[in-house]
């Protein structure tokens, strides 16, 4: 009989507060994410899309960036229509006084795919979002996206650390045009 009480409290409860739920909020991304588990956008900060980081990045630093090397590649899941459409090709980023005092200004280069897109010249230290168009013909449908993006100057392992320096990135992403 206790067990009959209790299942029928639980039900009834389930049943209540099934009609009366808090709205929930969507986090950033949540609903970025495809068949495959890929997102559009990735926080290098986030664990959940690490694994979307193939190549090229250091440790995550202050729970927010990531140095890279010279060379880094992401893979991103491409936004709605961009085979048709293209999209922009989006990388937030810093560049330190430490690499540019060293070794003068750097120039950013990206593919998408193997299409090259255009690149840009940083000559400041500061905050760049690097925003750039990728064309429909870089994008085959839903196909997981490959950016390598490429540095023309870091610093090379052991002239001021142990590691390969580029840029301190904290978001890279794809967004629809």
């Amino acid at each position: 009989m206790r067990r009959l009480t209790t299942a029928a409290l639980a039900i009834g409860l389930l049943a209540f507060t099934g009609g009366c739920r808090k709205p929930q909020r969507v986090r950033a991304g949540a609903v970025d994410q495809g068949e495959n588990g890929l997102r559009s956008v990735v926080s290098v900060a986030d664990p959940r899309t690490s694994a979307q980081l193939v190549r090229g990045f250091h440790a995550l630093e202050s729970n927010s960036w990531r140095w890279t090397k010279g060379n880094f590649t992401v893979t991103l899941r491409p936004p709605l229509n961009a085979d048709k459409d293209g999209a922009w090709v989006l990388l937030k980023f810093s560049m330190p006084e430490s690499v540019l005092s060293r070794v003068g200004p750097v120039r950013l280069t990206a593919n998408v795919n193997g299409t090259p897109i255009d690149g840009e010249t940083y000559s400041k230290s500061g905050d760049y979002t690097f925003r750039r168009e990728a064309p429909a013909s870089a994008f085959h449908g839903d196909d997981p996206v490959s950016i390598e993006f490429a540095l023309d100057k870091f610093l090379a392992a052991g002239s001021v650390e142990g590691r390969e320096l580029g840029i301190i990135v904290s978001m890279i992403g794809l967004e629809a045009k």
